[in-house]
């Protein structure tokens, strides 16, 4: 808010200059309105992390008694077990265990397009859920123009990003959901980009339990070798990513 000094007479006669008095609010209103947006993160993330915790940590869940469950289903096994799966994957119980779960009971066949089925499932609900708790928080504390630069990168590269994020080994795919969610990917997306990038890696770890009782089969030597490629292509194409989002940011 600017005020404007009137004109006064100085003591020699002369007349003082006009002055603009400048008076502004303090920045403490901006900083103190981050602070709804940074606790409800803060929160989301520990609930995140507690639930990892416990599930991938301590292993809270028995997944034996999961697949036994499931088992008794009778033919309805496979549809049980995409449902089940996914929720539990949203919850951080390990994917290579679900996954050998579901060549265990199905086979290596059916029990890939089962596996598949339900990552396809849980990232579209972690992107959900990552998008109804954190998008609008994510988007106020990084700013108008960091938001439009994200989104601008998600119409032109999303859907691969997630691709590629599946060939990344060592990543949770349910933190990236979440994380993929919170920054505003749309479910389609998260959804094509985790059917296509999941794909190998259902085959890996689905043909893994599948052979379970002899890995010198074929199959399961044909399980390791995906992986490999796999992990090799992962690590060029988050390199390159990487590179490409840099030079995309610095002409935006």
């Amino acid at each position: 808010m600017s005020a404007h000094c009137p004109q006064q007479g100085s003591p020699d006669g002369s007349s003082a200059d006009v002055t603009d008095i400048d008076v502004t609010d303090s920045g403490d209103a901006p900083t103190a309105s981050r602070w709804p947006h940074v606790l409800r993160l803060a929160l989301f993330a520990a609930f995140l992390l507690t639930l990892f915790y416990l599930v991938a940590v301590q292993r809270v869940v028995d997944i034996d008694e999961v697949r036994h469950a499931i088992a008794r289903s009778g033919p309805i096994a496979p549809l049980v077990y995409v449902a089940v799966s996914a929720v539990l994957a949203t919850i951080f119980v390990p994917g290579p265990l679900l996954a050998a779960g579901s060549g265990v009971l199905f086979g290596p066949l059916l029990g890939t397009f089962v596996t598949l089925a339900s990552t396809v499932t849980t990232a579209t609900i972690a992107a959900f859920v990552g998008r109804r708790a954190g998008r609008d928080s994510a988007r106020a504390l990084i700013g108008t123009q960091w938001a439009e630069r994200i989104d601008i990168q998600i119409q032109r590269r999303g859907l691969w990003a997630v691709v590629g994020q599946r060939f990344i080994p060592g990543i949770s795919d349910a933190l990236a959901s979440y994380t993929f969610g919170a920054f505003g990917m749309p479910l389609w997306q998260m959804a094509i980009g985790a059917a296509i990038g999941s794909a190998p890696r259902a085959f890996v770890y689905t043909a893994l339990g599948a052979s379970i009782s002899d890995l010198t089969s074929p199959l399961a030597y044909a399980a390791i070798a995906t992986w490999c490629t796999m992990a090799i292509i992962g690590a060029f194409g988050a390199h390159r990513g990487y590179r490409s989002w840099r030079a995309g940011s610095r002409h935006s």
